[in-house]
C-alpha cells in the first residue's frame, strides 16, 4: 500500500504552518493615528494529508457583518477538523472599516476595488497589495462572504464566474437557495484571484450592519458543504437544490414617493405579478411596481422612502 502524500506547508508573513499544525497569524497592515497597530487576523488549519488549500473570508467590506459572524460562529464551535489539505479563515479582512462601521476605509477608498494593490499606494491598495502577496498564492480557490448593501437585503445567494467552470462546481456544492454568474469587476479580489488562476465563489446575503440569522445558517452550512463535497470533513453533502439564474435585472423606482414592498425576498413571482408600491405622502398618486417575467425576487430595498431610479428588487428567472 502507498504511503500517504504529507500535506504542504503553508507561509504566511514569515510564519510557516506545518501539516498537522493549526495557528493563527496576523498579516500587519499599519496604525491608528494613535499608534495602535493593525493586523489582520489570519487562522490556518493545515491537514496533515495533502489536498486542497480553501481560503474562507469575510470582511472585505467593514460593514458586511453576516459573514463575519458566520465564521466567528465555525471557530468557535470548532469546525474545521479537517482530514486532509488547509483551510485559511480569514473573518475579517477590512479591519479599519469593521471598527469604523464602513464599506471602506477611512480614506474612503473601496479594498475591493483596490486588488491587486501597491505596497506604497492607498491605506486600501496597501491592504490588497499585501493579501495578495501573502493569502492568494498559498489557496487553490476561495469564498468570500459579503451581505447586500445599505438597507438593501440580498436574500442568500451564490455568484460565480462564468469564464471559470470551477467556480461554478463551487457554487453548486455550497447549495445556497439561489446561484447565478456574475461579471468581474475591475479592481476586486475575485478579478485578482482569476486572473492567478484561483476560482473564487461570492456569498451574498442579508445586509450591512444587521445580523440575519437565516443567511448566518446557511453560509455555515455552505462552508461545511463545500469541505464535504471535497472530502475534507467527514460527512456526506446534501442534495443540490440550489435554483440558478439564467438572467437577473434591477426594477427601479419611476417616480419618487413612499415605497411600500409587498413580496417577501426569496419568494417566487409571475410575470405583471404587483410587487409593491409607490405613492406619495398625501395619498392623492400611487404607482403599482410589477414583475417584468415569471421567476424569483432575491433582493429587496428596505428604504421607505425613495428616489427616481433607485433600484428596488433584484429579480432572476
Amino acid at each position: 500500500m502507498a504511503a500517504e502524500v504529507e500535506n504542504k506547508a503553508i507561509v504566511i508573513n514569515g510564519d510557516t504552518i506545518l501539516p498537522g499544525q493549526n495557528k493563527l497569524v496576523q498579516i500587519n497592515i499599519a496604525r491608528l493615528p494613535t499608534g495602535t497597530l493593525i493586523d489582520i487576523p489570519v487562522h490556518v488549519f493545515n491537514g496533515k494529508k495533502a489536498g486542497p488549500t480553501i481560503l474562507v473570508q469575510a470582511g472585505l467590506h467593514g460593514d458586511e457583518i453576516n459573514g463575519v459572524e458566520t465564521l466567528r460562529r465555525l471557530l468557535q464551535d470548532n469546525q474545521f477538523k479537517i482530514k486532509k489539505g488547509a483551510v485559511i479563515v480569514v473573518p475579517i479582512l477590512n479591519v479599519f472599516g469593521f471598527i469604523h462601521f464602513s464599506r471602506d476605509v477611512p480614506d474612503g477608498k473601496d479594498v475591493n476595488r483596490s486588488f491587486p494593490g501597491s505596497r506604497a499606494g492607498s491605506l486600501a491598495s496597501r491592504i490588497a497589495y499585501h493579501y495578495t502577496n501573502e493569502i492568494l498564492p498559498q489557496i487553490d480557490f476561495g469564498i468570500d462572504l459579503h451581505t447586500g448593501g445599505g438597507l438593501r437585503h440580498n436574500f442568500p445567494q451564490i455568484r460565480y464566474t462564468l469564464e471559470d467552470e470551477r467556480s461554478k462546481d463551487l457554487a453548486l456544492l455550497f447549495n445556497a437557495p439561489f446561484h447565478f454568474p456574475s461579471r468581474l469587476i475591475t479592481g476586486s479580489f475575485r478579478k485578482a484571484a482569476f486572473k492567478m488562476g484561483k476560482p473564487i465563489i461570492v456569498y451574498e446575503a442579508g445586509e450591512s450592519m444587521r445580523f440575519d440569522e437565516q443567511s448566518i445558517e446557511i453560509g455555515i452550512q455552505g462552508v461545511k458543504n463545500i469541505l464535504t463535497g471535497l472530502e475534507m470533513l467527514s460527512g456526506k453533502a446534501p442534495k443540490k437544490t440550489s435554483i440558478e439564474f439564467d438572467a437577473t435585472r434591477w426594477i427601479r423606482a419611476s417616480r419618487a414617493g413612499m415605497f411600500i414592498p409587498e413580496v417577501k425576498n426569496g419568494s417566487p413571482i409571475l410575470k405583471g405579478q404587483v410587487l409593491g408600491t409607490i405613492t406619495d405622502t398625501y395619498a392623492k398618486k400611487s404607482k403599482k411596481i410589477k414583475a417584468l417575467f415569471d421567476g424569483f425576487v432575491f433582493c429587496i430595498n428596505n428604504q421607505a422612502v425613495v428616489n427616481q431610479g433607485d433600484a428596488l428588487f433584484h429579480i432572476g428567472k
